[in-house]
């Protein structure tokens, strides 16, 4: 019995098996233009290298090059006018580290419309990359040196952001492009009909060996996302490697597997190109993926060199290259050299000088005189650039002439930003409690989403680590067809299959979905491990969005990440899964305003802080829900604060009737209940009258003026105050500023150790901190007053 995989809706199609029976699709003078084009972008890519020294990647960047001209100049329908047209097709470079590339990929196709298309030039600078924006790779944003200040450079970053035009994400964290890309091909597919935008995904074989990146495939071919076309740079060069993968009978260095095995297994139409080189080839492929109707994902995969007629090739060219000026660096740019007829600067200074750093202004200017060279080269060559710009001019006509348009029963999530803004202090009838009753904050939660769900029209898509059901994000659903999205089979669905118990790819995915503009993508597992496992996602995810601000100032796009079953009361799965920690991670480790975590304490609360922190539009919400059912408790009867007050994100639960006897802050759900529970009613036996305050949000307290936030929690509060908390102790440090408060400040690990498993109540009593504990505390710490 031999062993071999099953049926696949996926083809596999090796394009020589094409070209050998037709013949290439490019005529000579065609194949010469693209010819002269990469050479001039090898010379590029070498330039950019040299002068700015030791940054870049000039290896991937030259391998992937020539297929990358191929998709710019003949695969792609778009507009080079209009870089954010949405039913245009993106070309996302999942693989960050080929920015290099892609800088320089960008300038020539500028250059091109400048000189024999003008146009199609955006009308405004800030929609170019510009011959001259080359001088701003790898340039902080405050560099002043002569040039950069002349041409109003761009300062580009090391890894792309979409800080650049026709950039959407930002990528280069290992295997988070490959998920985001899947996100944006997810979000284009839902929203229009028949024929979505395709997203085009760049990736080396080296950035298919994350986890997360196994995971977006697997997503990707179970989503049957047709509009999803991966291109692999099959160079088989890392950092540290020349055998990456297994290649016939020969072992890989880090995995046993080549990148068609790979896509084929988890069900991507696979066109093999054996000469990633060859542009007949190329374009034969590329045009070939374009006829798939059966609806599936496609990889391209492309066996090239990296490094090809660098002088460098293999891993000593992946993230290393040439030194500055030096003999090997002029040979490589000897075509250029000899095309343009002059000489090249030699960098005659000192060498002190020339290394001066990036604000060098001898650098700068080598470089930029080196850079009109190219110019002159593509002035030169005129029927070549008079034949691409004519290319740029069809893939605008092919986009106008497709006609995508979006489905009649499209999503409008511009609906739930403005119902958040509107409704967030009005409770919905339908979503209100009844004190008395029981439910749990999860449950809540996916109700307010599904209500969300119903009023955007499905602009809201979730999914979890193996935990729609356990973690209530199967209510989205309700009312939408059951079952997991599927393209062709399931598109109504609400419900995203991500690969299993994938937290990692799962945040990438939702990431890329809300990134394209059209859905709320939410995701759930257990706090202790979504936090930590979606943090780096979620980090490029802020980026991304803050990096935009350069190009167009407009709002964030929301992506929910859930850290469910959070606490203490998640006693019974243990300390690996009840976790203080998920908390610390997220907070304070963002930008203002990028990220906004919630930590509810009554379900009552989670309308007026999710809708809160929606219509505040952050890049990321997190709210902490608990898993144990909990009693609505009669906030006025206790006399205690509206649930609407933790909408200022820090709010006084209680105040004290006098002066007060001291002041207690309280953080995380199953302790503030043990406190309102336990501990209140022994204080108040005791005639002890306290300050109460409670931490719904740090984040939406951040977003207040400055003088508001005095009012709501003066100075004065915070130096004597004690604190209570679920999470870890440095989280109360902003609200407990005295040495006193913060020794006697109660929180999971003050006995020195990780808590045991056991029902709720019983691990509260362990921690210390139930309420007979708490309230012994509060009244020690009043005593030694």
């Amino acid at each position: 019995m031999t062993l071999g995989l099953g049926p696949r809706r996926a083809v596999y199609v090796n394009i020589l098996d094409e070209v050998g029976e037709r013949g290439g699709p490019l005529s000579q003078d065609e194949l010469q233009s693209f010819e002269e084009f990469d050479r001039l972008y090898r010379c590029t890519c070498a330039l950019l290298f040299n002068y700015v020294p030791t940054s870049g990647h000039p290896g991937g960047s030259i391998s992937s090059g020539r297929f990358v001209a191929c998709l710019l100049f003949d695969a792609l329908d778009y507009d080079l006018s209009h870089p954010d047209r949405e039913d245009a097709d993106i070309l996302s470079y999942a693989a960050g580290h080929k920015a290099l590339g892609l800088y320089a990929m960008w300038a020539l196709r500028n250059e091109v419309a400048r000189l024999a298309a003008p146009e199609l030039l955006p009308q405004e600078d800030r929609y170019q990359l510009r011959l001259e924006d080359l001088l701003g790779f790898r340039r902080n944003p405050i560099t002043r040196t002569p040039l950069f200040e002349q041409f109003r450079v761009k300062p580009l970053d090391g890894h792309p952001t979409p800080a650049t035009p026709f950039v959407r994400l930002s990528t280069g964290a290992s295997g988070v492009g490959l998920a985001a890309s899947v996100g944006l091909a997810l979000g284009a597919a839902d929203y229009y009909e028949k024929t979505p935008p395709r997203v085009h995904i760049v990736e080396g074989e080296g950035g298919l060996t994350p986890g997360r990146a196994a995971e977006a495939l697997a997503a990707a071919g179970t989503a049957s996302l047709a509009n999803a076309i991966l291109h692999i740079d099959w160079n088989q060069a890392s950092i540290d490697s020349n055998q990456v993968c297994r290649e016939g009978t020969a072992p890989g260095d880090y995995v046993q597997w080549d990148p068609t095995e790979l896509a084929y297994l988890h069900d991507w139409n696979v066109i093999y190109v054996p000469d990633g080189k060859d542009f007949q080839q190329i374009i034969a492929a590329q045009r070939k993926a374009s006829t798939f109707t059966h609806g599936q994902p496609t990889a391209i995969v492309y066996r090239t060199i990296k490094g090809w007629q660098y002088g460098i090739e293999g891993r000593a060219s992946h993230g290393a290259g040439h030194k500055l000026c030096s003999a090997g660096f002029y040979e490589a740019l000897a075509l250029l050299v000899d095309k343009v007829g002059v000489t090249l600067p030699t960098c005659e200074a000192s060498e002190t000088r020339c290394r001066q750093g990036e604000e060098g202004e001898v650098v700068e200017a080598c470089f930029w005189e080196a850079l009109t060279l190219v110019r002159q080269a593509l002035e030169g060559s005129r029927a070549m650039v008079d034949r691409l710009a004519q290319r740029l001019r069809r893939a605008r006509a092919r986009l106008d002439e497709r006609g995508c348009r979006a489905r009649d029963d499209a999503p409008s999530v511009e609906r739930i930003f403005a119902t958040a803004a509107w409704e967030a202090e009005r409770i919905p009838e339908v979503l209100k409690l009844a004190p008395g009753s029981s439910t749990t904050l999860r449950g809540e939660l996916g109700r307010i989403l599904s209500y969300y769900n119903q009023v955007s029209g499905g602009a809201v898509l979730g999914a979890a680590a193996d935990l729609l059901g356990s973690t209530n994000v199967s209510t989205i659903s309700s009312g939408f067809p059951g079952g997991f999205y599927n393209a062709v089979g399931n598109p109504g669905a609400r419900l995203l299959s991500t690969g299993g118990i994938c937290e990692d790819a799962m945040c990438g995915i939702l990431s890329g979905l809300s990134t394209y503009g059209r859905h709320v993508g939410v995701g759930s597992s257990y706090g202790a491990f979504i936090a930590p496992l979606g943090q780096i996602a979620a980090r490029l995810h802020a980026i991304g969005n803050q990096a935009r601000q350069a190009i167009v100032r407009e709002p964030y796009r929301p992506f929910i990440m859930v850290c469910a079953h959070a606490g203490v009361k998640t006693g019974e799965d243990g300390p690996t899964h009840a976790d203080p920690q998920a908390l610390q991670i997220l907070q304070g480790s963002f930008p203002r305003g990028t990220v906004i975590t919630l930590t509810p304490w009554d379900p009552q609360e989670l309308w007026p802080l999710v809708s809160a922190a929606l219509a505040r539009r952050p890049a990321i919400i997190v709210p902490f829900v608990s898993r144990p059912n909990e009693r609505v408790i009669d906030r006025q009867a206790l006399g205690l604060a509206p649930p609407t007050a933790a909408i200022q994100g820090v709010y006084a639960l209680r105040r004290a009737r006098g002066r007060g006897d001291g002041t207690l802050v309280l953080q995380e759900s199953g302790v503030a209940y043990a406190f309102i529970e336990g501990a209140l009613p022994r204080l108040e036996q005791e005639g002890i009258d306290l300050h109460v305050y409670y931490v719904a949000s740090a984040e939406l307290f951040d977003l207040l003026p400055p003088l508001e936030q005095t009012r709501i929690f003066p100075e004065e509060r915070a130096r004597e105050a004690i604190g209570i908390t679920g999470f870890t102790l440095p989280t109360m440090f902003r609200w407990i500023t005295s040495a006193r408060g913060r020794a006697a400040t109660l929180h999971p690990f003050m006995k020195g150790h990780f808590l045991g498993s056991g029902q709720a109540h019983k691990v509260l009593e362990e921690a210390g901190l139930d309420g007979k504990s708490q309230f012994e505390a509060i009244m020690r710490y009043l005593s030694e007053k």
